[in-house]
């Protein structure tokens, strides 16, 4: 069943990593994608196509505005309609406190929070001529964790909880619903050094209820849900996908 027929959905931050996860499992539910990375972004679009999906992307930094305008009404010019964006793009730097330079916290909560605030409000006048919407942003589950040297990390991330909270109050009158996803340290995310990834799983798995690492799968059908028909009375929510590290 395609839950998703005739629905188009952009996800940005999804050249590589769990938002090509994100793009194919969209697709199976019928959606068309758009992709926004400022990456090159043709082994996802190959990853939907041989599937027979319909995707394009658009080379855009989700921080600027001009280039997000463009890349929608790009959308809207190819599908004529926007109905669910799902804010993948992030950030990520361990760094003690004391060594954050203020650029690089003003970068931190630029393309973690500025890109949600970007995409949002350019989605929102298709959805509402619409009926229906679905905004879905990426959080992490460091927000619950209370994780060290993350502190400008964890500081935007628990920005976007408090965002889909106070936005899903304006707009669940026109059909659309706000929500985060809470993640772990998914396949994807996971540093390149094969020693180093042992010794976090090592560390990261006996905490877990669920005794194995977290897959973008995982993520992609919280992801599909949350995008569906099927999830209309849910708004304003953060679930947690971890493998039950955090519990909230």
């Amino acid at each position: 069943m395609q839950r998703l027929k005739d629905k188009v959905a952009i996800v940005t931050g999804a050249a590589v990593g769990n938002g090509q996860a994100f793009c194919r499992r969209l697709a199976q539910e019928g959606a068309s994608i758009m992709i926004a990375d400022i990456a090159d972004a043709g082994e996802a679009m190959a990853s939907v196509q041989e599937i027979g999906g319909e995707i394009d992307a658009t080379r855009a930094d989700v921080t600027d505005e001009e280039q997000v305008r463009k890349v929608f009404q790009k959308t809207l010019r190819k599908y004529g309609q926007v109905d669910i964006v799902v804010n993948n793009v992030g950030l990520y730097h361990e760094e003690p406190f004391e060594l954050i330079g203020f650029d690089e916290w003003k970068r931190m909560l630029s393309v973690n929070l500025d890109s949600l605030f970007l995409t949002t409000k350019y989605a929102l006048p298709s959805m509402k001529e619409n009926g229906f919407g679905r905004i879905i942003a990426l959080s992490s589950d460091t927000i619950w964790l209370g994780t060290p040297y993350l502190t400008h990390y964890v500081t935007a991330k628990m920005g976007v909880v408090g965002f889909v909270r106070s936005l899903a109050s304006e707009v669940g009158k026109y059909g659309i619903t706000v929500n985060a996803i809470t993640v772990g340290l998914t396949a994807t995310q996971r540093p390149a050094n094969e020693k180093l990834v042992g010794s976090i799983l090592e560390h990261l798995l006996p905490q877990q209820a669920v005794q194995r690492g977290d897959e973008p799968d995982d993520i992609a059908e919280v992801v599909a849900f949350l995008a569906s028909p099927a999830s209309s009375i849910i708004t304003g929510q953060t679930i947690n996908v971890d493998g039950g590290v955090a519990r909230h």
